[in-house]
């Protein structure tokens, strides 16, 4: 049978796939939750009904997000017992425990408390109200706490032991999988990345209206809380990649050789700005480094040694046996370096904001009109501010899809990263595929879930950009003066529902 054609390649496919379409609404779904609850804080404690109608508007474009990422969260779990039913009965004891904690604690915050939220604007006291949607953010961090653990237990897996007689692996430590380094630093970069996804989102809303001379008071306070968001984000986000790095060349030294195209180890040994080789022979044709720098990277130490990726397949092969234990070479080092790059132009982008918003916006000469009637904002009174600005708006738009373009290609690096293994030195990725699934089955499962998210997406543009565009809605009464008990009084009953979603 043809390799591209067998059924754990077309497995991988599909599990790809499905992975990085869920996660395009998981980053947001994280940022939004808190940014949304951040802004309704401001409006309970200043009472500014710019905090407010921001809070409504931002909470729809979470509440459309979140419901996305639920459904094809769902459907994604269908896989490990549909293609990967022998990955899911060997460590099915051990995977399957930080899921279920996922599910019992972190979801039913989730789901509980998004109900209150929604339906619960003209109906429950502000402070009330306002805890449901922080305890929504909660959830989401939770969710994301445990997903991350059962992951990193496949980069690294710890607090088990394989049963001889059942050959399964069988949990033996909870805690150890929960709080091991992997764990810890995995959550840190993934949240921090997750709030530079929501931050840009933020900015990049925010510009668009902007440059339409739309909503100026509520995206003026949008674009500054985005702005900050990316970067305080982006360079926690750099911070954290820096330590997960760090634990991944001690863990997965093939990984990282990868990510390098280091073919063979060197002390001290450069960081790749440019790589061009031939895989088969196992070098480089073209190559412009940083002399020193991988080292320090990897070992805070310029003068260290770093295994290439064949001195690590040649231990790998004493060790598990006869095979080529390299991943994809090509995908490694580029997915690595999209990630880089996008995730820091959306830093650099954000600070470039900050740097002409350090005075706040600045009307130009002669209006001094209402800050909704401003027909456009420039940070300069010169010609130049004004042209800076308005490319600005643009570039602000543009930089909405970067960290999400960014997390796309982290989490490919980090899968592929790690083949051939699908729990690192443990599991082979060939041997965790189901058996009894036909090539014929899964192309045609792959081509129905195909199908169906190219339709989910249409549906999510379409209404992301329907809402967007509508801008953030007008307050009425009951927005302004919401009950002061739970369930309001007699005539708290006949006044219409707040809630406009």
């Amino acid at each position: 049978m043809d390799l591209a054609l067998a059924p754990e390649t077309l497995a991988r496919w599909q599990f790809g796939i499905t992975t990085v379409y869920h996660f395009l609404f998981v980053p947001l779904t994280i940022s939004l939750a808190a940014l949304t609850a951040g802004l309704q804080t401001a409006w309970v404690r200043s009472g500014k009904e710019k905090y407010l109608r921001a809070t409504k508007f931002w909470g729809k474009l979470f509440l459309i997000n979140i419901a996305m990422g639920v459904v094809t969260g769902i459907v994604q779990e269908f896989q490990f017992g549909m293609n990967w039913s022998d990955y899911s009965r060997f460590v099915g004891d051990v995977f399957g425990a930080p899921l279920a904690f996922e599910a019992l604690i972190a979801f039913f915050f989730e789901s509980t408390f998004i109900g209150l939220w929604i339906f619960g604007w003209d109906k429950l006291p502000k402070k009330v109200h306002l805890a449901c949607i922080w305890m929504v953010s909660i959830g989401t961090i939770l969710s994301a706490y445990f997903i991350l653990a059962a992951n990193s237990w496949m980069q690294h897996p710890v607090g088990y032991r394989i049963n001889k007689e059942s050959g399964r692996a069988e949990l033996t430590d909870f805690w150890a999988v929960l709080s091991q380094n992997t764990t810890l630093t995995q959550v840190f970069h993934t949240l921090t990345a997750a709030f530079l996804a929501g931050g840009a989102f933020m900015v990049g809303i925010s510009c668009f209206h902007l440059m339409r001379k739309k909503h100026i008071t509520v995206m003026r306070t949008s674009l500054r809380v985005g702005l900050v968001t990316v970067a305080v984000a982006g360079l926690l986000t750099a911070i954290s990649g820096d330590m997960l790095g760090k634990v991944m060349f001690k863990q997965q030294p093939m990984k990282m050789a990868a990510a390098e195209a280091l073919w063979d180890g060197e002390a001290p040994a450069p960081f790749s700005i440019f790589a061009y080789g031939d895989v088969d022979k196992g070098h480089n044709k073209v190559a412009i480094e940083i002399p020193g720098l991988l080292s320090f990277l990897a070992n805070d130490d310029f003068d260290s040694f770093v295994p290439g990726i064949n001195d690590v397949n040649k231990a790998e092969q004493e060790k598990y046996g006869p095979g080529d234990y390299r991943p994809n070479i090509p995908v490694a080092y580029w997915g690595f370096r999209w990630m880089i790059g996008f995730g820091m132009a959306s830093l650099a982008i954000g600070l470039l904001g900050l740097w002409l918003t350090r005075r706040k916006f600045m009307l130009p000469p002669g209006l001094r009109t209402g800050e909704d009637e401003v027909p456009h904002l420039v940070l300069f009174k010169k010609p130049l501010g004004s042209r800076l600005t308005r490319w600005y708006w643009l570039l602000g738009v543009w930089t909405l899809g970067f960290p999400l373009i960014a997390s796309s290609w982290g989490w490919i690096f980090t899968e592929m990263g790690r083949q051939p293994w699908v729990v690192y030195g443990v599991l082979r990725t060939k041997d965790a595929v189901s058996p009894g699934v036909s090539q014929g089955e899964v192309i045609t499962s792959m081509a129905v879930f195909t199908l169906l998210y190219a339709t989910l997406a249409v549906i999510e543009v379409k209404l992301l950009v329907k809402y967007v565009k509508a801008g953030p809605p007008e307050l009425t009464e009951s927005d302004l003066n919401p009950p002061t008990k739970i369930g309001g009084d007699d005539k708290d009953a006949d006044r219409p529902m707040a809630f406009s979603y």
